[in-house]
């Protein structure tokens, strides 16, 4: 191989160093997709996809992708990662977060009237 290609060489450290750069849970699926192939180079275009998501969705939103799947998928792929991205599940649990704090002092209350109770006649 020429000298300029050798450099540019894909390995696991590079992959796991530039999901590092994103956040711990892509490191993590990252990982995953490493320990699933027997090969190491099996791994290399799922984490190329993978890692390339945050070009397109942000580095947040493929966090909160990635760490929405390792919480329910024993193995996530790209593809588990990917449509998430596509169905903004990840969006739905920052939303969910950012709006714990609604009133509950509004009830829809129907009073004792309408179930059958006395009334004060």
């Amino acid at each position: 191989m020429p000298e300029n290609h050798k450099k540019f060489q894909w390995n696991k450290e590079r992959f796991v160093n530039w999901a590092l750069s994103i956040s711990p849970e892509t490191t993590r699926v990252v990982e995953k997709l490493f320990e699933r192939c027997k090969v190491e180079e099996q791994a290399y275009k799922g984490c190329l996809s993978l890692l390339k998501l945050s070009d397109k969705y942000g580095k947040a939103r493929l966090e909160d992708a990635c760490k929405l799947a390792l919480k329910h998928i024993h193995q996530p792929s790209y593809k588990n990662i990917k449509m998430i991205l596509q169905s903004n599940q990840d969006m739905k649990d920052r939303s969910t977060t950012n709006n714990k704090h609604v009133s509950d002092t509004h009830a829809f209350v129907r009073g004792k009237d309408y179930y059958g109770g006395r009334n004060n006649e």
